[in-house]
């Protein structure tokens, strides 16, 4: 069997704890225990006194609960998963079969898009257009789709160009979905990243009978070493999935439920420490790329801790990401890992001096480049 990697992972599994600099994560600069835990001895006493036994495969009834509330659903149609990579999974092993037809978003992080050429389906994409701010394409969209079609798969927020998807975008995705019978798979681990609103990102879960919605702690949450995600979807689809859970890691650790409750607790106050940082590191990058003479050029993202910069050099985007690696000892994402050439995604919801001297080293290397 032909098999496709997931580029951009490979590439951040080789590369990124051996860089002084890694903008090529997608999240915030992580949450550390104790900041988690805040100052009250008897969190720390609860956590210490957990036994680290197998726990409740689909999560345990506190969580599934607290995960239902973010969404608008039920417990019932939670199942929690080892990080939103494996929601995203699962959900496409329940859905897709040989030759089936499958429609992406891009750019977008393309899990999704691998994961259904490894199960044999046949994958389009639709576009978010650059020059309409990265929003949808919805006449591609429309074209795209055919009778066959078993999946559509959107990012809102959007990985990585940061775009929030309006109410009526939504309803065209959904009624395109209709027409055919097709599933919708809304990855949604992004709302509450939002750079210019406190207002979160609604949820889709609710506006269509055929929908997976997939979360985690891992961005807006700041949390990503708890591997902890989870979907949402109707209870048939939950038992399909479910099933394949227990082949694929049975659960996440007891420990990261546990702490994902208290996470979801205090979800307010996470949420605002890490669009503090989003907003501060989109302002110093926004002021790099101003500061690069035409060089580097953006889109000002809605949400997420990330940029897509589009770059004037006469140079592929991974030929980019390498230089910047091996020269500049900075880890980036390249655009063709998103579909999408002369660009790169850099994460900024950093420390700022982190990020100002990760910004410093990548203009020396690309100055080297255009000279």
């Amino acid at each position: 069997m032909s098999f496709t990697p997931f580029a951009l992972e490979e590439w951040q599994s080789r590369y990124e704890h051996s860089v002084a600099y890694n903008l090529a994560d997608s999240g915030c600069h992580p949450v550390a225990l104790g900041e988690l835990l805040g100052d009250d001895p008897e969190a720390v006493r609860r956590l210490l006194a957990i036994d680290l036994h197998y726990p409740p495969v689909g999560g345990t009834d506190r969580l599934r609960a607290l995960i239902a509330e973010w969404h608008g659903a039920d417990p019932a149609n939670v199942l929690v998963t080892v990080g939103a990579a494996e929601a995203n999974a699962i959900t496409v092993s329940s859905l897709v079969s040989p030759g089936d037809h499958v429609v992406v978003m891009e750019p977008g992080y393309r899990q999704v898009r691998g994961l259904a050429l490894n199960a044999g389906a046949e994958v389009d994409a639709f576009p978010l257009d650059p020059d309409n701010g990265w929003r949808p394409d919805l006449a591609a969209l429309e074209s795209v789709v055919r009778p066959d079609t078993k999946l559509i798969a959107i990012t809102n927020p959007n990985n990585p160009v940061g775009t929030i998807l309006t109410p009526s975008e939504l309803a065209a995705v959904v009624a395109v979905a209709e027409r055919v019978g097709a599933w919708v798979l809304a990855d949604e681990v992004y709302r509450g990243t939002e750079r210019l609103t406190d207002e979160i990102t609604p949820s889709l879960w609710g506006g269509y009978d055929k929908l997976v919605c997939v979360g985690s702690l891992s961005k807006a949450f700041g949390l990503p070493g708890l591997r902890l995600g989870w979907l949402v979807a109707p209870p048939a689809m939950v038992e399909a999935t479910w099933r394949r859970h227990e082949y694929a890691t049975i659960a996440t650790s007891m420990l990261s439920m546990h702490l994902a409750e208290v996470a979801l607790r205090s979800r307010d106050r996470l949420l605002t420490r890490n669009r503090a940082l989003i907003r501060d590191g989109y302002d110093r990058l926004s002021k790099w790329v101003a500061d690069s003479n035409g060089l580097l050029s953006v889109v000002a993202p809605q949400s997420t801790a990330l940029a897509f910069v589009r770059y004037d050099l006469p140079m592929t985007s991974a030929e980019v990401a390498d230089a910047l690696r091996t020269e500049g000892s900075v880890l980036v994402g390249a655009g063709e890992h998103f579909g999408i050439e002369s660009h790169l995604r850099i994460t900024h919801g950093l420390e700022p001096g982190y990020l100002d001297a990760a910004l410093s080293s990548i203009t020396k290397v690309l100055r080297t480049y255009q000279a």
